[in-house]
């Protein structure tokens, strides 16, 4: 059976309007029961003003004349409204605008597909009922982070697609595109990690610290963790949080090898993920043989995504380009080996995904090795780190299996892999 186009456009448009004023009721009766005494409208009036949207746009789809005046129309009701609420010392404008919506179900079930009209109905359920969350959330995020977020929206979605996406620098094997892309995705993810340690586990403890912050910087976390040791009490805990920023590294490098480079992340996502294994069965063994700590460090501030880090970034990217391309060219893959060992202790993410995103005169199972040479010579400057910022008789086991699991996987990288 078909149903006439306009008659389901009808219904759809009273279920959702009626729906979405049920909704208004239980977010007034929830939020504002003992102090709102002046309520605009009802479920009746929000499925009435889907209703009245429905048929002022169907008369005069071209000019919607008669549209718009019934838009000054709930307008100017609401004036009324906003002036008497005034007087109660009100100054909510929640329900002009969620019944601004409704009014426009109508069209918007007509021009567009039908997840639309859903997907907002299912964003006005959830913001409506998450009121508690978002006040705490916008009262707690550091507006200078919202800032540099914003810079790096306007950089990526405007200036991205203007860059050049032919290869127009002299020796540099990779267009500017590329390079500003690489930069981009790196610190997206980066990010990502970084808002999830700092604001969905404020009180995440010492374990969560080393799991999230091996997201976006298991080095960075070593450090902190490390210097930690020599304020709290000794502790198998310790140990746990530090091998699990490594064992999530393993896994934050195949997904940044996924996106640059398939035929490269076919390759290393098995011997990664078996050294990511190790390192949480390593963790689990300390987990459990250690306890809560309540001193615990506190995320980094270092947010990944400001400008000047950024910038720095496709820097350093650049230079490692430039630098593996004359290794490989001048030193073969000889050369590349010792400059991969070098380059882990220093900021590893540039090397890597010069290798992924670059051409040169060496094939993918060289590519390959240097990855995993420089991923365990990064390990070893860890356990090092570890060492140098902690307290021995704190983070030596950590520091031992840092350096076992480092010299295992420089040992991969120097032994051809049978894939």
């Amino acid at each position: 059976m078909n149903f006439d186009p306009v008659l389901l456009h009808f219904l759809l448009t009273v279920v959702f309007s009626f729906l979405v004023g049920m909704e208004i009721r239980t977010y007034m009766q929830q939020f504002h029961s003992e102090q709102e005494t002046l309520i605009f409208g009802s479920v009746r009036t929000f499925t009435f003003t889907g209703i009245l949207g429905f048929i002022l746009y169907s008369i005069d789809t071209v000019h919607l004349i008669p549209y718009t005046a019934g838009l000054f129309s709930v307008t100017l009701l609401y004036a009324l409204f906003y002036q008497k609420k005034l007087e109660e010392g009100r100054r909510s404008v929640l329900a002009y605008f969620v019944m601004l919506i409704v009014y426009s179900f109508g069209p918007m079930l007509i021009l567009f597909p039908l997840w639309m009209a859903a997907l907002v109905f299912v964003l006005i359920v959830f913001i409506l009922n998450a009121k508690n969350s978002i006040h705490h959330f916008s009262t707690d995020i550091n507006t200078y982070e919202l800032t540099t977020l914003g810079k790096m929206v306007l950089l990526s979605a405007v200036i991205l697609p203007l860059l050049p996406k032919a290869n127009i620098i002299p020796y540099i094997p990779i267009s500017p595109f590329k390079i500003w892309l690489v930069v981009v995705v790196i610190s997206a993810i980066s990010y990502g990690g970084y808002l999830a340690q700092k604001y969905f586990f404020p009180s995440k403890g010492l374990f969560m610290t080393g799991l999230i912050g091996g997201t976006y910087s298991s080095t960075a976390t070593t450090v902190v963790l490390a210097k930690k040791t020599r304020e709290l009490p000794a502790n198998s805990m310790m140990t746990a949080s530090i091998i699990a920023a490594t064992a999530v590294m393993y896994l934050r490098l195949i997904v940044i090898t996924t996106v640059f480079n398939t035929a490269i992340a076919k390759m290393i996502v098995w011997p990664f993920l078996l050294f990511a294994v190790l390192g949480f069965a390593i963790t689990w063994f300390y987990y459990h043989k250690g306890s809560a700590l309540k001193n615990v460090p506190e995320a980094q501030d270092k947010n990944p995504l400001e400008l000047g880090t950024a910038f720095v970034f496709a820097g350093l990217f650049i230079l490692m380009m430039v630098a593996t391309s004359f290794v490989t060219q001048h030193y073969g893959t000889g050369g590349l080996k010792i400059f991969s060992f070098v380059t882990g202790f220093t900021d590893i993410d540039p090397f890597v995904l010069s290798l992924l995103t670059g051409k040169y005169s060496v094939g993918n199972q060289e590519v390959l090795s240097a990855i995993l040479i420089a991923t365990g010579s990064n390990n070893i400057l860890k356990a090092l780190y570890a060492v140098w910022f902690g307290s021995w008789a704190k983070v030596k086991s950590a520091f031992a299996w840092l350096m076992i699991l480092g010299i295992l996987t420089i040992a991969a990288g120097l032994v051809p892999l049978p894939i």
